[in-house]
């Protein structure tokens, strides 16, 4: 059996989005005593610099599938929940939500080296100063040299007339909303440093003492075992949130979804139930679902 060529390779519990890191493979061990060999496979270190896919929500086209936000029901919210059932029907409807939009919004892998002011005439300069380059080391010839030095100068040349052309138009284009971007580049990406705290010495011990100074510890108190909604609670409307996601600005950061402001500004135009239905079992009790969550578990 050890020298019988194997018949069958099995890679069925292997990882699909490993499959590409597969270099190479060999039958090369002993052996096992049964009909299967083990494999030696190869895999290649991901690149540090690569970085993870990243939803581009500009395009993400809801008014094609408005039909699917539309049709996107938000299961009951429990009646008289406890905290910890409160928090936990608001994470699924949220998640499923969030999930529904990524589904449907396309993914770009942006470049390491992906710059907003490269353009295809800068790859052509780049392949035959590269080119030329590669020439005047092989042959090392004054012609070959000159040659080098004149496609050297013409790529760097257009290499700062993109960036100049580039910046212009962005300022010519500027908005209240993307000054702070323009002083940004303008004054570049300053240095990072620690700052330096009495008795802090490691980012984990000024958390510490931030957090100690800020939040000093109080004693735990009892989350409420049944959240009932107030009797003189305002119920939510549907205009109340289209008028709070108006004030929103699309340029904010967003939140730990990672959705903008803008998104969701369709999706409560395209259906303004789903917001109305994931955000009214909230208000009425008045607590948030996170609170509950803590407080549940300091009472615990």
């Amino acid at each position: 059996m050890g020298k019988a060529r194997p018949l069958v390779i099995d890679l069925a519990f292997a990882n699909p989005p490993l499959l590409p890191l597969i270099m190479s493979w060999e039958a090369s061990l002993p052996s096992t005593g049964s009909d299967h060999i083990p494999i030696t496979i190869t895999l290649a270190m991901p690149s540090p610099n690569q970085k993870p896919p990243r939803p581009r929500w500009a395009d993400t086209g809801l008014e094609t599938h408005d039909q699917i936000i539309k049709g996107f029901k938000v299961a009951a919210a429990p009646p008289c929940p406890t905290p910890l059932q409160l928090d936990q029907w608001m994470s699924e409807s949220l998640n499923r939500l969030v999930a529904l939009l990524k589904e449907h919004t396309p993914v770009s892998r942006p470049s390491h080296h992906f710059k907003p002011w490269w353009t295809p005439h800068l790859c052509i300069l780049r392949r035959e100063y590269d080119k030329a380059a590669r020439a005047a080391r092989k042959h090392d010839t004054p012609y070959m040299r000159e040659v080098a030095g004149t496609s050297k100068a013409g790529y760097f040349k257009a290499f700062k007339a993109a960036k100049n052309k580039h910046w212009s138009s962005f300022l010519l284009a500027a908005t209240p909303q993307s000054l702070w971007t323009a002083k940004r580049f303008a004054y570049g990406r300053a240095q990072p440093h620690f700052p330096s705290l009495p008795g802090a010495e490691s980012p984990l011990q000024m958390n510490e003492v931030l957090l100690d100074h800020f939040f000093p510890p109080k004693e735990p108190f009892s989350a409420p075992p049944r959240l009932r909604p107030h009797r003189s609670a305002t119920p939510l409307t549907t205009d109340e949130i289209a008028s709070a996601l108006s004030k929103c600005s699309p340029t904010s950061a967003p939140g730990p979804d990672g959705i903008p402001y803008s998104t969701w500004k369709q999706v409560n135009k395209i259906n303004p139930s789903i917001l109305l239905h994931i955000l009214a079992p909230l208000v009425s009790p008045g607590i948030s679902p996170r609170l509950t969550e803590r407080l549940e578990r300091c009472s615990a």
